[in-house]
């Protein structure tokens, strides 16, 4: 049996009090950042692989299911706010569309042939990277996916919560992230789910510095979809320049970019 399949280490929960159900399920937590620690050598060959798809113009795709394939989703949908790529870079497709996104789509994940016809509507080729999304290593959605592209020659990648998976055994970069048993037993939304949300945060920040979208440690290409980062973006460009906020803010609303405001007064 899969390790987040197997029995929690805590029994008779619904006789603990809401503190013991909090410490407990906070006790099984602190364990997951470890897990992702031992997958760094594993991400790193990930990252490497897709930093040098993308410089040519590829694009990095998310395939899954239920929670995993939700996860792949908001890690796609914050990459052009956070770093302005545009929005069909890195794209989360989900088994049962994007309804499923809300509501379960019953049987979607058991559908082997289904993710290749997803992905084909995206006009996938052999210059993109698709990186399944499985904790439990054995979704037919992802493993079919995964097979059709090695089959076409396209990079394929995975994150997957068990160790020995068949999908870790299907990608040709395979990052296992072993969260163990759950304190809700088989409820991978939990502590599997937080290691691969780990995981890809991971992935996509270390993907995006490496491809030249961060300047220092600021995110001078995010959009300013909100007055938040819009004084974020003045705040950056004061420091970068140390000008007044009122001149900050007159070169951001000029440029529209962090990024652009400091190379156009840089090159003044």
């Amino acid at each position: 049996m899969s390790t987040t399949e197997t029995p929690s280490h805590y029994n008779h929960l619904e006789q603990m009090s809401v503190l013991e159900l909090l410490t407990n399920i906070n006790k099984e937590d602190k364990t997951v950042p470890l897990a992702a620690e031992k997958a760094i050598p594993q991400l790193e060959k990930l990252v490497e692989a897709a930093v040098a798809k993308m410089k040519e113009g590829g694009r990095l795709f998310y395939i899954g299911a239920g929670t995993s394939g939700r996860l792949g989703v908001v890690d796609a949908s914050e990459c052009p706010p956070t770093f302005g790529v545009p929005f069909d870079m890195v794209i989360g497709i989900m088994a049962g569309g994007d309804t499923a996104i809300r509501k379960a789509v019953e049987f979607a994940e058991d559908d082997f042939e289904q993710a290749i016809k997803d992905l084909d509507a995206y006009g996938v080729n052999e210059k993109d990277v698709v990186v399944g999304i499985a904790a439990s290593g054995r979704t037919p959605y992802v493993i079919g996916g995964l097979q059709a592209c090695n089959e076409r020659g396209i990079t394929t990648g995975c994150v997957v919560c068990n160790a020995d998976s068949k999908v870790a055994a299907v990608a040709q970069f395979p990052v296992e992230v072993v969260t163990g048993p759950e304190f809700l037993t088989g409820s991978t939304r939990m502590k599997a789910g937080t290691g691969q949300k780990l995981a890809l945060n991971m992935l996509t920040t270390s993907i995006m510095i490496r491809l030249g979208k961060v300047k220092g440690n600021k995110m001078v290409d995010m959009q300013l979809t909100n007055h938040k980062l819009v004084d974020r973006g003045t705040r950056m460009i004061m420091e970068e320049l140390n000008i007044s906020e009122e001149k900050a803010r007159e070169l951001l609303d000029l440029h529209g970019s962090v990024r652009a405001a400091i190379t156009s007064y840089a090159s003044h």
